[in-house]
This record gives C-alpha cells, sequence and structure tokens, in this order.
C-alpha cells in the first residue's frame, strides 16, 4: 500500500488506502497490462493519478477487478460483464430484473457445459477401467453404462431453487458476489 488518506467529516474519520497497478496486479492475479487495458476499454474506470502520473487504486477497485476475474472464469464475454459493473454494490437485485435473468441464463450455461465436461469424464473414467480405449463418447449409451458399470446414480438436474440464489441471497440481506 503506497498510504493511507484519513478524512474527517464532522465526527467521522474515514481511512482510504491507496495501491500502486503493482499491488493491485498482484492483490486481484490479474496482471498490469489486462489492467490498464480494461480501463482503455473502459471496462473499470480510469484510475486516479499521483502528481507523476502513476496510477493509485482503491479497494472499491480492487473489488470490481476481483469482479471482472470470476465473471470471466465463468465464461462470461467482457462486453456482456458492462451491465453487471454498472449496479453498485448495495443495490437489491431485485431493481434489476433483466440482470437477473441475464445471470439466470448464464449460470445455465454453465450448468450445461459442467454436464458436458462430466460425461467426457466419466467416459474417460470408463476407458480406464476397461482398458479399452475405440469407443465413441455419445451422450446416452454412456450415461447408462456407466450407471450399471460403476453403480452411480447420473447427476440430478438443478433445481429451480438452486437457480434462483441471485434473488434469494438479496432477501437474505447478502451481497451476491455479482455485483459487488
Amino acid at each position: 500500500m503506497i498510504k493511507s488518506l484519513v478524512f474527517r467529516t464532522s465526527c467521522h474519520f474515514f481511512v482510504v488506502s491507496l495501491y500502486t497497478i503493482k499491488q493491485t496486479a498482484e492483490q486481484t492475479g490479474i496482471t498490469e497490462d489486462t489492467i490498464r487495458y480494461y480501463e482503455k476499454i473502459a471496462l473499470l474506470p480510469r484510475a486516479e493519478r499521483k502528481d507523476n502520473g502513476h496510477r493509485i487504486y482503491r479497494q472499491a477497485d480492487i473489488h470490481t477487478i476481483r469482479l471482472v476475474a470470476c465473471l470471466k472464469k465463468t465464461g462470461m464475454r467482457l462486453e456482456e460483464m458492462r451491465p453487471f459493473l454498472a449496479v453498485s454494490t448495495d443495490t437489491d437485485p431485485a431493481e434489476y430484473p433483466e440482470l437477473v435473468e441475464l445471470l439466470r441464463s448464464h449460470r445455465s450455461n454453465m450448468v450445461s457445459q459442467i454436464a458436458s465436461l462430466q460425461q467426457v469424464v466419466d467416459f474417460i473414467d470408463m476407458k480406464l477401467e476397461e482398458g479399452r480405449y475405440r469407443r465413441d463418447c455419445s451422450d446416452e449409451p454412456l450415461n447408462d453404462l456407466l450407471e450399471k458399470r460403476m453403480g452411480e446414480p447420473k447427476p440430478k438436474p438443478v433445481s429451480p431453487v438452486e437457480m434462483s440464489y441471485f434473488s434469494l441471497s438479496a432477501k437474505a440481506g447478502k451481497r451476491p458476489a455479482s455485483v459487488r
């Protein structure tokens, strides 16, 4: 941390920690070049600058960069992130039903991708168990064969209750990770 600023308003003191771009990169796991790129394309607001022109970041900036990194890990395109980044961290998701629906849709796509990857893992497991590697990896026969051979049930589909986490966390007074 390069320094902390202390502000006093009436009877309250506020401490604001400032970080260099290097410290910000270390805390977020995002490279300095990527942070600069996100600023350049206006995914992140332009960083404040010291008198010498060096960028400085606050804790709120670090939270935003972490949110971008999290959404990116889910496969969300940078352009799709913009509406989520425009919403303040203390906003009730119920105020933005279109964002809730976008997030649910994105989650549904991720669940489908996970299921598809699980089929590949199951196929590999079956091949390792059988010791033969010439069979195809079609969906239905593989699932049935695995259930018979390994005695494991097929994964259950995600329930609507599980899919509604985003709105439930708001009702419980928790802030969803997607709008922090």
